[in-house]
């Protein structure tokens, strides 16, 4: 049953937070036999955290197109002759999350990442999400045929708003209570463990006491002072592309009662983000803002130059870690060159109405109109880049194709074209943080441990606040995958811990003050 009015004072498990991870562990620890709360601070229209502003792009094993076809049985035979799906196996999975974070990912939640990802989807879609190909988003069509590329061939129906909506009806079905407008302040605990929260909802406060807690309630992205604290300098300009009311509520709480920090907490999720976007997130147009076909671009910064390789690896293994570096940049922004040759690859997100672009039908005219940027270096720039790539290579999206460039610093190693063929386009991006790598420590049971690395008797973690998973970079897709599988985990783990504790412990909690 939805819950919108006054808040209990009991639950076998209290769930803090309203998106994926969230509902993930709502829904496995009420298929144990769990009494569940789930805590939502953002108000109903705005809730589902940073799952309501994604693409729906989930990172999973597949071995072949018979897996693909248990999560989406409505592939029809015309579209399986008509694709190259390649497979997913468990080792690429491994060696995927060890290459992006430079091999100081935790090996053992890496392995219940990988090993799990594939049953999980399966019990979300005995739920209620639906899956399907991410045609749109990663995969070209050549000579007729789709390839799929990077790994990822899987999203949720209706994006990141399909993916929540399902998930909710699911929990309304399941007799889960969700309370909107309900921010937790701060867990009550003593010796003996977690027994609880206090929770602040419409301007009072109330304790909730609760057989175990289920922390999912995202990272630190949105809070100003924390991302200029733990980033460094200049963070603290940096957009944000998801939920405002990620500012690290859940990792302050459990560190306040001696939980261990653990994971990158310099490092985030950050891509390129339209430079005029709002300061956070804007569900109208969700993840619109991003600009993620770089790699068939070149990319200058406000001294005209360029500074990075667009095409040093598929979009899916670059595109977290080039939001810093444009905010490295002078100004903290760049510009994105295209030409006439490739605007058919261009992402829908390029063609939304709030965009920053501007369009000419020569280099020097579009130089001019590059805000910002010296346009006499910006053209040398240019020209010096279309001298330098490789001819001699065929073009082709769907594959590393070595066209790149020669003599060229830096260097573009991939899907390097020359830009000469007009109309030319160029689109602002600065840096959008998505989320935080830093956060809390849990076992493999989803149990958070304190800094002597100590279980904490009922208190349980899941989804971007879980640190360990990602250093510096992050494979796209694995962090709906993580939020999935670590939230069904710990909610599993925190309901058989919830309906252990015997009665007369429940009523004496319950009394307490």
């Amino acid at each position: 049953m939805m819950n919108d009015g006054s808040l209990p004072d009991w639950a076998d498990i209290v769930v803090v937070g309203g998106g994926n991870a969230a509902f993930c562990a709502a829904l496995a620890a009420r298929e144990s036999g769990a009494s569940v709360l789930m805590l939502e601070r953002a108000p109903q229209a705005e809730a589902g955290g940073n799952s309501r502003f994604t693409a729906g792009a989930i990172r999973c094993v597949y071995d072949g197109v018979a897996d693909l076809q248990r999560l989406m049985p409505e592939l029809t035979e015309a579209e399986i002759a008509k694709t190259d799906f390649g497979t997913y196996r468990q080792e690429q999975y491994f060696d995927d999350m060890g290459t992006v974070t430079e091999y100081r990912c935790d090996p053992d939640l890496v392995e219940i990442l990988v090993i799990r990802s594939r049953e999980t989807l399966l019990w979300m879609r005995s739920k209620g999400v639906r899956f399907q190909p991410m045609w749109g988003q990663q995969a070209f069509e050549v000579d007729g045929r789709f390839t799929f590329w990077g790994g990822l061939a899987i999203e949720t129906m209706g994006g990141g708003p399909g993916l929540v909506d399902a998930l909710s009806a699911a929990a309304l079905k399941a007799g889960i209570d969700i309370s909107y407008g309900a921010r937790a302040v701060s867990l009550i605990a003593d010796e003996s463990g977690v027994q609880g929260l206090r929770v602040k909802r419409a301007g009072r406060g109330h304790n909730v006491r609760a057989g175990a807690v289920v922390l999912a309630c995202g990272g630190f992205e949105a809070n100003h002072e924390w991302r200029a604290r733990y980033l460094g300098p200049g963070w603290d300009l940096a957009k944000v592309r998801g939920t405002r009311f990620n500012t690290g509520d859940g990792i302050r709480m459990a560190l306040d009662i001696g939980a261990a920090p653990y994971g990158h907490w310099s490092g985030c999720h950050a891509v390129g983000w339209d430079r005029n976007a709002p300061e956070f997130g804007d569900l109208a147009v969700g993840d619109g803002f991003q600009k993620h076909s770089y790699p068939f671009a070149i990319m200058i910064n406000a001294d005209g130059e360029r500074f990075v390789d667009e095409g040093a690896d598929f979009r899916n293994y670059t595109y977290a870690k080039y939001g810093a570096v444009i905010l490295r940049q002078p100004g903290q922004f760049a510009w994105q060159i295209f030409d006439a040759k490739v605007s058919h690859l261009l992402r829908d997100e390029y063609r939304i109405r709030q965009v920053t672009k501007v369009a000419a039908d020569t280099l020097e005219e579009l130089v001019q109109n590059l805000a910002g940027v010296k346009a006499d270096r910006a053209l040398e720039t240019i020209k010096a880049f279309n001298a330098a790539v490789r001819l001699d290579i065929p073009f082709d999206p769907n594959i590393k194709d070595g066209r790149g460039t020669e003599g060229l610093a830096p260097a573009k190693s991939n899907w390097a074209n020359t830009i000469d063929q007009p109309p030319f386009e160029a689109f602002a991006v600065t840096c959008g943080v998505t989320f935080t790598f830093g956060g809390l420590r849990i076992d493999t049971t989803g149990q958070v441990l304190d800094t002597d690395l100590e279980p904490m008797t009922g208190l349980y973690g899941a989804g971007e606040l879980v640190g360990g998973l990602f250093y510096s970079n992050y494979p796209g897709g694995a962090g709906l995958m993580s939020g999935s599988v670590f939230g069904r985990l710990s909610g599993t783990s925190a309901a058989a811990h919830a309906i252990s504790v015997p009665g007369a412990m429940m009523e004496k909690l319950i009394d307490l003050p």
